[in-house]
């Protein structure tokens, strides 16, 4: 239920007094004076506005009634009405007969600055609620039949295929403009901030977006986009909340793994990623032996780089030594010494895997 408060009541004083040469009085619905162009008469009963607020319609009090009553001057004072509602007092100092003219005029437009605050607390309710609603529906108990309803009935279309996009953001940028940027340019979309300079991005999957003309486009509106992690297609809540956790540990991977690439998609490092979150368990640890034993004899990082490629190429020789521009012979004299140190053949599906394991989640910065 609206009510008024000194806020809004002072504001209504301060814009009518603006063009009116009389004192302005805003009243609640228990005749106390929220606002004033006299300070001192804030927050002290008015009589007069206890009168309208009795009997429902407008009371002029000329000089001689306000004598007999507490804490009222000559004015008129008229209900405040919000939705067919009482919800205070509007009171204009002077002689009745000289206000009567404009009175109305007057109250019409505290009633409009009534409304428009209440429009604006209304919309601030449903983005805070919608936020909040959000962050419920990615929680692991996000499939409450409840929460599902309220979303549908906030027009969130839960039932929507959607895709995830998880921005990481440089200090100063502001995820929550970066939000209304995306919300709205691309209809039904949830956005989520979940840390400071982290927005998580749901778009509805069936609106296409070329993901590196995204990010141009972002950057020439000046946002300082660190990264970005893109998800696939999620279907259903279960499916999206599995895929937010996925661009999360992508998005880390990258961070430490691929610290210069700003473009991720899990399509692409599906693999490593899934791996990357086991990194420290010993199974894994046993696995990158061979690439370790390349990495202690290859001073140069000749032999990383060349694994690198060999991976990058899927085992395609040809296009991984023009890649790398030297001479098939010399690839090959190459994976013969990658294999002889691993003691495993990269020729081969077990041992490329091994060593393809070791590359994707070894640092780029440690290839250099």
């Amino acid at each position: 239920m609206f009510e008024l408060d000194h806020d809004l009541a002072q504001d209504i004083v301060n814009r009518t007094m603006a063009i009116l040469p009389y004192n302005v009085n805003v009243m609640d619905s228990q005749g106390l004076i929220l606002g004033s162009g006299e300070p001192e008469r804030i927050n002290t009963r008015h009589e007069g506005a206890q009168l309208v607020l009795a009997n429902v319609r407008v009371v002029e009090i000329d000089s001689q009634t306000a004598k007999h009553l507490k804490g009222v001057q000559p004015g008129i004072n008229l209900p405040l009405l919000h939705d067919q509602r009482l919800i205070g007092v509007l009171g204009i100092t002077g002689e009745p007969e000289l206000l009567r003219t404009y009175a109305q005029l007057v109250r019409m437009t505290a009633e409009m600055l009534v409304s428009q605050r209440h429009q604006q607390a209304e919309q601030q309710w449903r983005r805070q609620r919608c936020d909040d609603l959000l962050a419920l529906l990615l929680a692991e108990s996000g499939d409450s039949p409840r929460l599902v309803d309220e979303a549908q009935q906030l027009g969130l279309k839960p039932q929507l295929a959607r895709t995830p996009y998880l921005f990481e953001l440089g200090s100063g940028q502001s995820a929550e403009a970066l939000n209304a940027w995306l919300t709205s340019r691309y209809p039904d979309s949830w956005c989520v901030s979940s840390a400071q300079f982290s927005l998580l991005w749901c778009r509805p999957a069936s609106v296409p977006v070329d993901n590196p003309r995204l990010l141009e486009k972002l950057d020439a509106l000046g946002w300082n986009i660190l990264r970005v992690a893109v998800g696939g297609q999620a279907d259903g809540l279960a499916g999206l909340r599995r895929c937010y956790r996925r661009v999360g540990d992508l998005l880390a991977y990258g961070r430490d793994v691929l610290p210069e690439s700003r473009l991720l998609t899990l399509n692409r490092y599906r693999l490593p990623v899934m791996l990357w979150r086991h990194r420290n368990d010993d199974a894994l640890d046993e696995l990158l032996n061979p690439l370790r034993k390349v990495l202690a004899k290859d001073s140069n990082g000749q032999l990383l780089a060349t694994l690198r490629s060999w991976c990058d190429h899927d085992g395609q020789s040809q296009a991984c030594a023009d890649a790398l521009g030297i001479h098939r012979n010399s690839l090959r004299y190459r994976m013969e010494r990658i294999a002889e140190l691993s003691g495993v053949d990269p020729l081969t599906l077990d041992g490329m895997l091994a060593l393809y394991l070791g590359v994707q989640l070894l640092p780029q910065a440690l290839s250099k």
